[in-house]
């Protein structure tokens, strides 16, 4: 017989097929049938992508059809319609004809009528109408055809053909000749074609039912608003509201821009429906509109005798400070619709710097707000999202504004140093904007979009390090430093502020407790080393709240606090005076540094073991600091004859610098002073003065340079009992920054070269 390969087509006997056919072979093939009026081999091509198929291309089973008709398209396409007759099996191939010829073997459809057939015949039946109900533009004739078969066989290959099995599924029904498998093979397939059709039903129905739904509510909203406007309740059922806000704009007294924009906004508010989403994101709108201070400020009310007065009664010592403060308020009396300096105070935490502002305020009679910029990364928490986003807001300034409830109140950016970028954006480069008086009078947050005068406000911010602001920031900035506190200043500070606080915060009444001076001054000394305050206000609490526990158990009605009762309450002391201790070797000195919470000493050792010269440093020393050691190392060896060493000890030894506190890192160039300093101790083999320490950079040439931070270091060093300060010469005016105190408790010698150093370091007490 002659075979005709197709493609993605399976052929069933019974039915009347048009197959498409272009190969060569299969047109010679098929124009060959018709000439000789005999049927021909239908089969499937296992890979469709094949050109030529050989014969282990071809699937073995396949169905005799007789060509009804061989048409040739206009475009050159052949089809020929093919009526299936019966299965048959390939048996082998025949060569030598120029399309493929197989000799073959007829299956015979069987003839089986038993109850199981006839009952998976019935069922089949039903299934295949019920797919059928689902199938869209379904025929009748089908749905008859179906119905009338009586064929079990037939039947399968009739469901098989029309309910859209995949491929191998049909060519297995091809395939199979028992009655019994096929039949229930073609049910099998029939059921999961059924789930997924029934699935697909729902979902449309579903979807469906979701349209009508909103149409509905569409049309019900619609009626709704034509039954309102009969009755004379406004356009959009919601006359009430809007009138309310008509009235809040017309007394809110906006610029001409703000209530062009706001009735705007108004007009599409009363066309809208109140449930939709852009309703209450319009309404959210005009309530920020209305609630901002848009009014002129009252002028200040400023007595420049009152103010110090308040200055004063809220902070004891900051002479400086208070000092500037009243000129910048005496100045903004006088010029009352001047721009006056944005005021920076930058000094270590605990000093004051917040509450400085609360106390500005008062003497203005302002109202004061405060604003966190502490880990501040996004831009928009400086000038808001913009209204598109979900849940948007305006930024800090706005919102810090309406709760101020005016224009002209004061604001605190605290922690400006603690900016940080992000791919949100730099809120540093939002505030330029903000804090310049040139510019701020028409700030535009993103969420208004509409200009605001920042103008009459004034601002004060706060940092802890100068480092970390950017340039352009700081320029727009008076800066203001606030340096730590002595202890005497502690004590007063304790006595007249923290103690009354803390005593009323754990619930006491004057009386129940008292602090003798003696007790303060070891609270100061011995458990709190820090430049401000607040430590000292903790360990104040926690002996209050001893003090409370004992009240309510009963035990105890009053309290006398002394120094003989801090070791009880608080523990033993954490600090002590450990310079003399740690400097009684040589090759040891004390070196001052600055820190972000104010000065602190720190201590230089050095030591020789027998080796090739190296240097080593240890201490998480950073990389100027070890730069400070190498030039310290090297002034050493170059002065070795004026100091008495013997030069070839620096080719039989290596030198060890280490910087206690290792867990510390460590960096700068103001050791280089101390660290020469501890290796000529080292190795002329005498101790440095143990109530000394010392600060500055060196240069190759043994000049000692000027360093910053001397107000904190003075104070740090005061702190821990040292009686003799070196710095560098050029360092002489900043003296006038340190508190008199430390002025008149420590004895201050100026060095201009190392020399000078290592002879007044080393100097015994007593000698010349």
């Amino acid at each position: 017989m002659v075979i005709v390969p197709i493609r993605n087509v399976v052929l069933f006997p019974g039915m009347i097929l048009p197959l498409t056919i272009g190969r060569e072979q299969s047109i010679l093939a098929a124009q060959q049938a018709v000439k000789t009026e005999r049927p021909v081999g239908i089969l499937l091509q296992r890979d469709a992508e094949v050109e030529v198929p050989g014969p282990d291309d071809l699937c073995l089973v396949g169905t005799v059809a007789n060509i009804l008709r061989y048409v040739t398209m206009p475009d050159n396409t052949h089809v020929i319609v093919c009526q299936g007759l019966q299965r048959f099996r390939v048996a082998e191939y025949l060569t030598g004809y120029p399309f493929p010829v197989a000799r073959i073997g007829r299956i015979d459809e069987p003839e089986l009528a038993d109850s199981q057939i006839e009952a998976r015949m019935i069922q089949l039946r039903e299934r295949a109408l019920e797919v059928l109900q689902y199938l869209p533009q379904t025929s009748q004739e089908l749905v008859g055809a179906v119905k009338s078969i009586a064929q079990a066989g037939a039947l399968a290959d009739l469901v098989a053909s029309v309910s859209e099995l995949k491929l191998p599924d049909r060519q297995r029904v091809l395939e199979t000749v028992d009655l019994t498998r096929r039949l229930d093979f073609v049910l099998d397939c029939l059921l999961g074609r059924l789930e997924v059709l029934r699935l697909s039903r729902e979902l449309d129905e579903r979807t469906k039912a979701s349209i009508d739904h909103r149409q509905r509510e569409y049309l019900l909203r619609e009626q709704m608003k034509s039954i309102q406007k009969e009755l004379g309740e406004g356009e959009a059922g919601n006359s009430i509201e809007v009138e309310a806000l008509r009235k809040a704009i017309a007394d809110a007294q906006m610029p001409d821009e703000v209530a062009a924009q706001a009735n705007k906004e108004l007009k599409r508010l009363e066309r809208m429906a109140d449930g939709s989403a852009e309703y209450s994101m319009v309404r959210a709108y005009l309530d920020w509109l209305v609630e901002l201070p848009w009014k002129e400020p009252e002028p200040d009310r400023i007595e420049i005798a009152e103010a110090r007065r308040i200055l004063d009664a809220d902070h004891f010592g900051l002479a400086q400070v208070k000092k500037r403060i009243v000129e910048f308020l005496a100045v903004r009396k006088l010029n009352p619709g001047g721009h006056g300096p944005i005021l920076c105070f930058v000094g270590p935490p605990g000093v004051g710097k917040t509450s400085l502002g609360q106390s500005i305020a008062r003497a203005l009679g302002r109202k004061f707000v405060r604003a966190s910029l502490g880990g501040c990364h996004d831009e928009a928490e400086i000038r808001g999202h913009r209204r598109t986003y979900i849940g948007a807001l305006p930024g800090n300034i706005i919102q810090a504004i309406r709760k101020a409830g005016s224009r002209g109140c004061v604001m605190m950016l605290d922690e400006i140093d603690k900016l940080g970028a992000s791919i949100q954006g730099d809120p540093s480069a939002a505030l330029l904007e903000v804090l310049d008086p040139e510019q701020n009078d028409s700030f535009r947050d993103n969420y208004l979009a509409l200009p605001y005068d920042l103008s009459r406000m004034l601002f004060i911010t706060t940092a802890n390090v100068l480092d970390n602001i950017p340039g352009p920031l700081r320029d727009r900035m008076e800066i203001i430093q606030l340096p730590g506190y002595t202890q005497e200043e502690k004590l007063e500070i304790a006595r007249r502020y923290l103690v009354k606080r803390q005593i009323s915060q754990n619930g006491l009444h004057d009386g129940q407790i008292e602090f003798s001076s003696a007790a303060l001054q070891a609270i100061i000394r011995d458990y709190t080393r820090e430049a401000g305050v607040r430590s000292l206000e903790r360990e104040i609490g926690a002996v209050c709240r001893r003090v409370a526990v004992e009240i309510a158990e009963g035990t105890r009605q009053v309290m006398q606090v002394d120094e003989v009762d801090l070791a009880a309450i608080l523990g033993p002391g954490k600090y002590d005076n450990e310079v003399a201790l740690r400097t009684g070797l040589a090759g040891v000195a004390t070196g001052l540094a600055w820190t972000p919470v104010g000065g602190d000493i720190l201590f230089v050792e050095a030591s020789r073991t027998g080796g090739d010269g190296r240097l080593i440093l240890t201490g998480q020393l950073g990389d100027v600091m070890k730069e400070s050691a190498q030039a310290a190392l090297t002034l050493v060896k170059t002065r070795a004859a004026s100091l008495g060493i013997d030069a070839g000890s620096f080719e039989k030894s290596n030198v060890h610098v280490h910087v206690p506190a290792g867990a510390i890192p460590k960096d700068g160039p103001s050791a280089g002073v101390a660290i020469f300093v501890a290796l000529a101790s080292l190795f002329v083999d005498r101790p440095v003065r143990n109530d000394t320490a010392m600060t500055g950079e060196i240069s190759l040439r043994g000049l000692v340079l000027p360093v910053g931070g001397i107000k904190d270091k003075v104070l740090a060093a005061m702190r821990a009992g040292i009686a003799r300060v070196l710095l560098p010469a050029r360092n002489r005016r900043d003296l006038e920054e340190v508190p008199r105190e430390a002025r008149e408790r420590l004895e201050f010698i100026f060095l201009e070269n190392v020399d000078d150093a290592v002879c007044q370091a080393m100097r015994q007490q007593g000698e010349a």
